[in-house]
């Protein structure tokens, strides 16, 4: 009896101590009393280089909240929707519609806009706005002659005019962005009228495939004397006569853009600016063909001054020539008689080809490579390789006024921008 009372005695104080550990327990990890939590840093991610990475809170934020600040739609546009055309939509859309234009072929729709602030936006897979031998006004597929007016995600194709400059978009009056949007087999990408008040910006958009027409210029983008040209992140290629991009825009932005012919393009003028302005060209990649139809790249003021003020400034950009000769950049100075600003700093050449030196401005950084030293990515020698002696070579290439001339981006295919973050080991061109 003394052994059974010992031990139930002993099972008593067992359970009793377990009880109050487990109380205890409990009365620790109460709301009051729990450690306080580590600092959140971020999601994390992996990058486009494989490294693992940590995506800053706010941007985090930013992501959550996107799809709920996307505004919605007011019209929809497509088979199936009460509203089928694209001209249809054009006629009845009213101020601050915003139109979802679903995926499909839109053959023969051309459409003219005279409203404010539109939203234009294809819904998943990108719409087509097909010509088909149709035009609005002899001019384009669609017009825009609206204010305040942003395309997203549309395809325009195969515009054809009697005048032989059909243009996907016409643009004519306003303020227009166009984002992510694809421009292919027209006789003009964009082409916009002569008008000061005009702002244009183009975002990780892609032109090519000008028809093949003896005898005419079907330039991709072309830019009349409008005020402001911003063109970012966007991808050019196949050029035929005319030029990949010619902008007589009074000032000019031109940041992290591929404007590359390649094998079968036939372009001139891979970048222009026949009537000077300002003209911010940083982080390109701009290379002509082989069979280009003129040896030079990058030209400016070749018809004469437009605008009162003037200034070029070419920094960290990626100049490829597969000529066998020609010009980098030439710029013709005696049209310019108050004098020509040239700034060419930290550009890397790859091929044969003349990079004259202003008389007036700043010529600094400019390094030539072999092709054997850089990086290939889509058959195009685009990044120095890690063990070249180019890298870390050059200097900081300051600013113009507010204007920053280090690269802060970097082109992706197929089109778009990404951010660097530049260190004080620099290197000449595009990429770092």
């Amino acid at each position: 009896m003394f052994l059974i009372s010992v031990r139930r005695n002993v099972c008593l104080l067992l359970l009793a101590s377990m009880a109050h550990l487990w109380l205890g327990d409990v009365f620790a990890q109460s709301p009051e009393n729990l450690p306080q939590a580590a600092d959140y840093l971020g999601e994390i991610r992996r990058g486009a280089d494989g490294k693992l990475t940590v995506l800053p809170k706010v941007e985090q934020a930013e992501r959550q909240q996107g799809a709920e600040m996307l505004p919605k739609a007011t019209m929809r546009v497509g088979v199936g929707e009460k509203i089928s055309t694209l001209s249809q939509a054009a006629s009845l859309a009213k101020d601050g519609e915003v139109i979802d234009v679903r995926p499909g072929i839109y053959r023969g729709q051309p459409a003219i806009w005279t409203q404010n602030n539109l939203l234009i936006r294809g819904v998943g897979e990108r719409p087509v706005m097909l010509a088909d031998g149709q035009s609005a006004e002899g001019k384009a597929i669609w017009v825009i002659r609206g204010g305040n007016m942003r395309i997203e995600n549309i395809e325009f194709r195969g515009a054809r005019v009697a005048a032989g400059n059909g243009a996907g978009i016409r643009f004519e009056k306003g303020h227009l962005t166009i984002q992510a949007c694809r421009f292919a087999d027209n006789e003009m990408g964009i082409l916009t009228a002569n008008n000061s008040d005009l702002t244009l910006a183009v975002i990780d958009s892609e032109f090519g495939e000008a028809p093949r027409h003896a005898g005419q210029l079907h330039h991709l983008l072309y830019v009349g004397a409008i005020g402001q040209f911003v063109l970012r992140g966007s991808r050019f290629q196949n050029g035929y006569l005319g030029h990949l991009v010619k902008s007589r825009a009074r000032e000019n932005h031109l940041l992290y853009n591929l404007l590359v012919d390649g094998a079968g393009g036939q372009a001139s003028y891979e970048l222009e600016f026949p009537n000077g302005g300002i003209a911010y060209v940083i982080g390109n990649v701009i290379g002509q063909s082989a069979g280009t139809d003129n040896p030079t790249i990058v030209s400016y003021g070749a018809e004469g001054a437009r605008w009162p003020e003037n200034g070029l400034y070419l920094a960290h950009n990626t100049l490829l020539n597969d000529k066998h000769d020609g010009s980098f950049l030439r710029f013709w100075r005696e049209a310019f008689p108050a004098g020509l600003e040239v700034w060419a700093l930290n550009n890397l050449t790859v091929g044969q080809g003349d990079f004259f030196q202003p008389a007036q401005g700043r010529f600094e950084g400019n390094r030539s490579a072999l092709r054997g030293e850089m990086i290939e990515y889509g058959g195009l020698p685009l990044r120095l390789t890690n063990l070249s002696p180019l890298r870390g070579s050059v200097r900081p290439p300051g600013s113009v006024g507010a204007v920053e001339l280090m690269p802060n981006a970097e082109f992706v295919y197929p089109a778009g921008s990404k951010p660097v973050r530049v260190t004080s080991h620099l290197s000449p061109g595009a990429f770092q």
